[in-house]
C-alpha cells in the first residue's frame, strides 16, 4: 500500500495571526490552535493545544522589534521540538534584527548571527523567509533558508501601472544590486541616491546619481522603518524635475513619524507587504498580500518539490 504524507499543521505567533490565517486559508488548511498562559510580570508561555508528534509544522511570525515576537518565535520552537515535532519550519516573513548583519565599528554585536543561532538551537529545521536585509545572511544559519523575493508581488503590480518613461531607482547605494535587477525586468533605466547618516535614522545628506528629469520613478528597498530614506529621496527627485515618484518596500516597520511624514512627502503612493501588520489606514499606502505566496512555497517545501520558481531575482 503506498504511503501517504500527512498533511502538516500551521500555527501563527500572536503579531502574525492574522497573516497565518490567511496563509492557513490559502494552504487549504485550518490554523492549528495555540494558547498563551501569561504571567502578571509579563512573562509568557505558549502551549500546542493539539498533537503535533512526528508531524511537519510551519510557524508563522515575524520577528520584528520589540524582542517578545522573537521571544515567541523562540518558545514556539521550543515547545513544538520538546513535543516530538518531525520537522519544524520558522516561517519569517519578515527577519528582524538583520541590520546588525556585520561589524560596522568596534565593539558592537552582530545580532543577525546570533538570532540565527538561537533559532536553530530553539529547534528550527527550516527556514522560510523573504527579502532579507543582506543575502549573505543565509550563511549565518547550518540549516535550509528558502529565501523569498517580493518582486513576485511587486513586479506585476508595476506592469499593470503601465507607466510611461518608467525609471526605477535605490534609496541608497547597497540596494542598488536591487534596483538594477528591477530594471532589467521591466526594460527602464536605474538612479541611485547617494546619502551619509549622522547616526542610525537620521540622514545627513543625500545626493541623487542619474537623470530623472520628466521620469515616473519607482523607488526600490527592503525595508521602510521611520521612512527618512524615502521621503527625503521622492522629494529630491521631484526637484529635479521627476513627473511622479513611488515607492515599493517589501517590508512596513514604519515607527516613529512615518506616518506623518509619508502623508506629507511628494511620494505618491507606497507599496508594501502584508508581512508586518499594518494597523493605519492611509491613502498613500497600498498593501498587497503575501499569503499566496508563502502557502505556495510551503507546499512546495512539504511535497519536496521546487521552489526555483518563485526566485524572480
Amino acid at each position: 500500500m503506498a504511503y501517504r504524507v500527512p498533511e502538516p499543521k500551521i500555527f501563527a505567533c500572536t503579531q502574525s495571526v492574522a497573516l497565518g490565517e490567511k496563509i492557513a486559508a490559502a494552504y487549504g488548511a485550518d490554523l492549528g490552535k495555540v494558547q498563551f498562559s501569561r504571567y502578571s510580570d509579563g512573562e509568557f508561555q505558549p502551549s500546542f493545544e493539539e498533537s503535533i508528534r512526528g508531524a511537519r509544522i510551519f510557524i508563522i511570525g515575524s520577528t520584528n522589534p520589540g524582542p517578545e515576537n522573537l521571544m515567541e518565535m523562540l518558545l514556539m520552537l521550543d515547545a513544538a521540538k520538546r513535543a516530538s515535532a518531525r520537522h519544524i519550519t520558522a516561517v519569517m516573513p519578515y527577519f528582524g534584527w538583520a541590520r546588525q548583519d556585520r561589524k560596522d565599528k568596534p565593539r558592537v554585536p552582530i545580532a543577525a548571527k546570533l538570532v540565527a543561532k538561537m533559532l536553530e538551537t530553539a529547534g528550527a529545521t527550516r527556514i522560510i523567509t523573504m527579502d532579507l536585509h543582506a543575502d549573505q545572511i543565509q550563511g549565518f544559519f547550518e540549516k535550509p533558508v528558502d529565501h523569498l523575493f517580493a518582486s513576485t508581488l511587486f513586479l506585476p503590480y508595476l506592469k499593470s501601472l503601465n507607466l510611461d518613461n518608467l525609471c526605477i531607482a535605490s534609496p541608497d547605494m547597497g540596494g542598488s544590486k536591487r534596483a538594477y535587477a528591477y530594471s532589467k525586468a521591466l526594460e527602464s533605466d536605474v538612479v541611485i541616491c547617494y546619502k551619509q547618516r549622522a547616526k542610525a535614522n537620521v540622514i545627513s545628506h543625500m545626493e541623487l546619481i542619474g537623470d530623472v528629469k520628466g521620469k515616473n520613478v519607482v523607488l526600490v528597498d527592503d525595508m521602510v522603518d521611520t521612512a527618512g530614506t524615502l521621503t527625503k529621496a521622492a522629494d529630491l527627485m521631484i526637484e529635479r524635475g521627476a513627473v511622479s515618484v513611488r515607492a515599493i518596500t517589501t517590508h512596513g516597520l514604519l515607527s516613529g513619524n512615518a506616518y506623518e511624514k509619508i502623508e506629507n512627502s511628494e511620494l505618491t503612493e507606497l507599496i508594501i507587504t502584508d508581512s508586518i501588520p499594518v494597523d493605519h489606514d492611509q491613502k498613500k499606502i497600498k498593501v498587497l498580500g503575501c499569503a499566496d505566496l508563502f502557502a505556495d512555497v510551503m507546499h512546495r517545501v512539504h511535497h519536496n518539490t521546487s521552489i526555483s520558481s518563485k526566485f524572480l531575482m
